[in-house]
C-alpha cells in the first residue's frame, strides 16, 4: 500500500500539474471547471463523499468548507475510509451534500448503477461533480469504457440539472493524445525520458497557446469531459 506522502504528490501532482505531464492540458483545464463549479455551489460545511477518492486531488479545492469528507475505493490506501465499490455505496440514502467522482466511469461494469448509487446517497439539492474520459488509450484490463456528451447526459437523467464541459477543444486532444502517446509507447526507455522533458512541454505550450489564439468551441475530439449535476 502507498504512504501517505507518495499518495499527496500524487494528488499535488494531478492538481497542479508539472509541464514534463502528458495530461497537463486536460488535468489544468479539470481544476479551473471543477473550481467554477465548486465556488458556485452554496455552503460552508459541506458532507462530502468521495467516490475513487484514493489520491482525492481536488479537496484543496474545498478548504475551509469540509464538516464531514469520507472517500471510498476498491483499493485501500492511506486516504481511504471505507473499502467499497461505488456500485453499492455503503451509507443510507441523502447524507451528502457534494459527491465527487472523476475517472471512475470507464471501470465500472453497470456505469447506471454507479451513477444511480451516487444519486442515491445525495441530499435532496446535493451536487455530483464527475469526470471521465472520451479519447485516452486502454489503460489495464479493468478499462471498459468511454464517454460522450450524449451518453454523459443519458446516464445523468435522473438528475434535474446536468452541466457537460469539455476539457478542452478537439486542438488540446490531439495534442494531449501525441503527448500521451510519446509517454506510453516509445521506446528506448532513454529516449522517451528524453522527450518527456523536452518533446511534451513543447506540446503542452503549443497546444495551450493555439487554444488562447484560435478558441475553437469544436470538442469533437475533447479528450475528456467533465459533469455538474444537480439533485
Amino acid at each position: 500500500m502507498q504512504n501517505v506522502i507518495d499518495v499527496n504528490r500524487q494528488g499535488k501532482e494531478r492538481l497542479h500539474p508539472s509541464l514534463t505531464n502528458p495530461n497537463w492540458l486536460v488535468l489544468r483545464e479539470r481544476r479551473e471547471i471543477f473550481r467554477k463549479w465548486l465556488n458556485g455551489i452554496v455552503g460552508g460545511s459541506l458532507s462530502v463523499l468521495d467516490v475513487g477518492g484514493r489520491i482525492q486531488p481536488y479537496r484543496p479545492l474545498l478548504s475551509g468548507r469540509i464538516a464531514r469528507y469520507c472517500a471510498i475505493d476498491c483499493r485501500d490506501g492511506p486516504l481511504v475510509n471505507v473499502l467499497a465499490r461505488g456500485e453499492a455505496i455503503p451509507f443510507r440514502t441523502g447524507q451528502f451534500d457534494l459527491v465527487i467522482c472523476t475517472q471512475v466511469l470507464e471501470y465500472v461494469t453497470e456505469p447506471q448503477i454507479l451513477i444511480s448509487e451516487l444519486h442515491r446517497v445525495l441530499k435532496a439539492g446535493g451536487y455530483l461533480l464527475l469526470s471521465a474520459p472520451a479519447v485516452f488509450p486502454r489503460d489495464s484490463d479493468h478499462d471498459l469504457w468511454r464517454f460522450m456528451p450524449q451518453s454523459l447526459r443519458f446516464l445523468l437523467r435522473g438528475f434535474e440539472g446536468v452541466q457537460v464541459v469539455a476539457e478542452g477543444s478537439s486542438l488540446i486532444g490531439f495534442f494531449r493524445t501525441v503527448a500521451v502517446y510519446t509517454a506510453m509507447f516509445v521506446r528506448p526507455a532513454l529516449l522517451r525520458r528524453i522527450l518527456e522533458v523536452t518533446l511534451i512541454p513543447a506540446l503542452n505550450i503549443t497546444g495551450s497557446v493555439l487554444e488562447s489564439i484560435v478558441s475553437t468551441k469544436n470538442d469533437q475530439f475533447s479528450p475528456n469531459f467533465s459533469a455538474l449535476a444537480k439533485k
